[in-house]
């Protein structure tokens, strides 16, 4: 069983040689230009030498060892549980009899199975342990990385009614969009219904969320508290709907009377003539043009 590929191993001893070499140079000359201010030239140089040297070998260690720091950081969990749990049962063994040892452990295993509320609660977290290892493998296996190899940095998770949601950090090689065009495989790799991803940070775009999908809520049945608000004593009744009439209701439709103003009759001549229709107020008068 391959637990560090060979390529991130090459890749981290590369990267160990190098800061050791820069971080020893570095702490060296400014530990050494900081000395000579106090004694001889030729002296601050052995001193900061004395000071670089070590530096740089405890950054090697640490980027050495880095693949197997970040291997110990996704089983962290299980790690603090199970030693827990190790030394919980080590002292309460040692310090007690076989009769009270057995039912504390009844009560620690009995109760969260018998109660729901922490029963649904264990199962979410172990759910959560579960989907971080899955997103693992997703990153391992079909998402394709930086040249190194280095894997994005798979921080926490969390339940939530509908599944859980599991923030990580992207190493340089990968964007969001890298990983919204795989969102199907990665829910199947969850055992899940569907997966999103999008920004946890506006001012950092390789901080993202994940929000695993296992189940609906939204067409679930919940309680009301308004069916304790009715008495029961009210008796059932149909409730009488008025008879709004409308505008297609037409014989229930008064129509409303129009009167027309009288017409006058235009006045006559003395000879029984009409006379002539009276020019407007805006017409030219005729005699500016004669």
């Amino acid at each position: 069983m391959t637990v560090i590929e060979a390529k991130v191993h090459r890749s981290s001893a590369r990267n160990a040689r190098l800061a050791f070499i820069l971080t020893a140079v570095i702490v060296g000359l400014l530990s050494a230009v900081v000395a000579a201010s106090y004694i001889h030239p030729i002296l601050a140089l052995f001193l900061g030498a004395a000071i670089g040297v070590p530096t740089g070998g405890i950054v090697w260690v640490v980027v050495r060892i880095w693949p197997v720091l970040r291997l110990i950081w996704w089983w962290a969990p299980e790690i603090g549980i199970t030693t827990s749990l190790g030394y919980g049962w080590t002292q309460l063994a040692n310090h007690t009899t076989t009769p009270v040892t057995a039912g504390v452990v009844a009560l620690v295993v009995g109760v969260p199975a018998a109660v729901p509320v922490i029963r649904r609660a264990v199962l979410a977290w172990a759910m959560c342990l579960f989907v971080r290892h899955r997103l693992r493998v997703c990153f391992a296996q079909f998402i394709i990385a930086n040249q190194s190899g280095s894997l994005p940095l798979i921080l926490w998770a969390r339940p939530t009614p509908v599944g859980e949601r599991v923030w990580i950090y992207l190493r340089p090689g990968l964007a969001l969009g890298d990983l919204e065009g795989r969102l199907d495989r990665i829910a199947v790799a969850c055992h899940a219904s569907t997966a999103l991803v999008e920004r946890a940070s506006d001012g950092n775009a390789a901080y993202l969320r994940f929000d695993i999908k296992r189940r609906e809520v939204l067409n679930a049945q919940v309680a009301s508290p308004l069916v304790d608000v009715i008495n029961p004593d009210t008796p059932a009744g149909d409730r009488p709907i008025p008879a709004v009439p409308t505008a297609l209701d037409l014989p229930d439709v008064d129509v409303p009377t129009v009167t027309l103003p009288a017409q006058k009759k235009p006045a006559t001549t003395a000879n029984g003539s009409k006379p002539a229709a009276s020019s407007s107020a805006d017409a030219d008068d005729v005699s500016d043009w004669i």
